[in-house]
């Protein structure tokens, strides 16, 4: 580790949902969070820092597009920055544009690949530069479900998802000789804002499908996120833990 043995975590789109969840685990630990996010507002960043604020570690938002190869490196040359060394690095931002393939938007079809596959790759390249120095690094990219399964409506969302496990497998290769350890956590349908719109019908069906009959917490997601990232998780990298209470085996 450099300057201190203090560990620092990147967690993109921290500021809400999952990437609250996950946010709050890592300073209940006692970690420092640095989490970019894009929301239109800092109302929820403002909420998740004053959340942290009871905890041990401490949490710092930034206002930062994934996508946006330049707002990526000045952030993570903030982060390296800063007191403590980059340990963790969790790919959660990440957008819909649902719509049936026939009538996508190619801007939505870019839109989306741009933040959910592109930003973690940039995110991925910028922060293995700095944890290569420190021979010590957990990245956790956030796929999902329908990365296995695919979804009517979500042609880009599954595209970028999939595209999602395919970096995590070729990165954990080409990252391994330096003690980094890439790995994916592949939710299910989870309450968040991205799913409290689904139709009655639609969320019925989903129970329906799903052998333990719930939807996923933020929590549950951040569970498996943490694991990945501990002590007991250091033999383990190119593998995705999927957090979808039974939906897809």
């Amino acid at each position: 580790m450099t300057r201190t043995d203090k560990r620092i975590a990147v967690i993109t789109g921290g500021s809400r949902g999952i990437g609250r969840a996950v946010t709050l685990e890592f300073c209940r630990r006692g970690t420092d969070v640095c989490f970019p996010h894009n929301d239109p507002d800092d109302h929820y960043a403002q909420e998740t820092e004053a959340l942290c604020r009871e905890l041990p570690g401490r949490a710092f938002s930034f206002r930062m597009d994934v996508a946006d190869e330049s707002q990526v490196s000045d952030f993570f040359k903030q982060v390296a920055e800063k007191d403590g060394a980059l340990a963790y690095l969790v790919n959660n931002a990440g957008i819909t544009r649902d719509q049936l393939l026939m009538r996508m938007k190619k801007e939505d079809w870019d839109r989306v690949i741009s933040i959910n596959l592109t930003g973690t790759f940039l995110c991925i390249k910028a922060a293995s530069r700095i944890m290569m120095g420190n021979r010590f690094g957990r990245i956790v990219n956030l796929a999902s479900v329908v990365a296995f399964s695919g979804n009517a409506g979500q042609a880009n969302y599954s595209a970028s998802k999939a595209g999602v496990l395919g970096l995590t497998r070729s990165a954990a290769r080409e990252l391994a000789p330096r003690n980094i350890t890439v790995n994916a956590v592949a939710p299910g349908f989870i309450e968040t804002d991205m799913t409290s719109g689904l139709p009655e019908k639609v969320r019925a069906q989903i129970l329906e499908n799903t052998p333990l009959a719930r939807m996923g917490t933020p929590e549950d997601v951040a569970a498996a996120v943490l694991f990945l990232c501990s002590d007991a998780a250091s033999f383990i990298t190119g593998q995705v833990i999927a957090v979808n209470g039974g939906l897809y085996m």
